[in-house]
């Protein structure tokens, strides 16, 4: 999935799916709480810096969650993953 493509309710769900918090992601991704809280308060595409939501997706992916995007943005863990 691009990141183009990503929502902020797909950041902040898997966000909650791997358990962590928005100091964890935001720290893992390398920016600011705020950033990744305007990211998350997103309606539709996730707003900010193309940079920025691909560091927040990459730490995302890396914690174990897949972004889907198949008419119908959602998120899942990969397989294999536990929350």
């Amino acid at each position: 999935m691009d990141q183009s493509s990503l929502t902020g309710r797909q950041i902040a769900a898997a966000r909650a799916l791997v358990g962590l918090s928005q100091v964890e992601v935001a720290a893992r991704a390398n920016i600011s709480v705020p950033t990744l809280k305007r990211m998350e308060a997103s309606e539709g595409p996730a707003s900010g810096m193309a940079n920025n939501v691909a560091a927040v997706m990459r730490a995302l992916e890396e914690a174990g969650v897949e972004f889907l995007n198949h008419g119908q943005p959602g998120v899942r863990l990969k397989a294999g993953e536990r929350s």
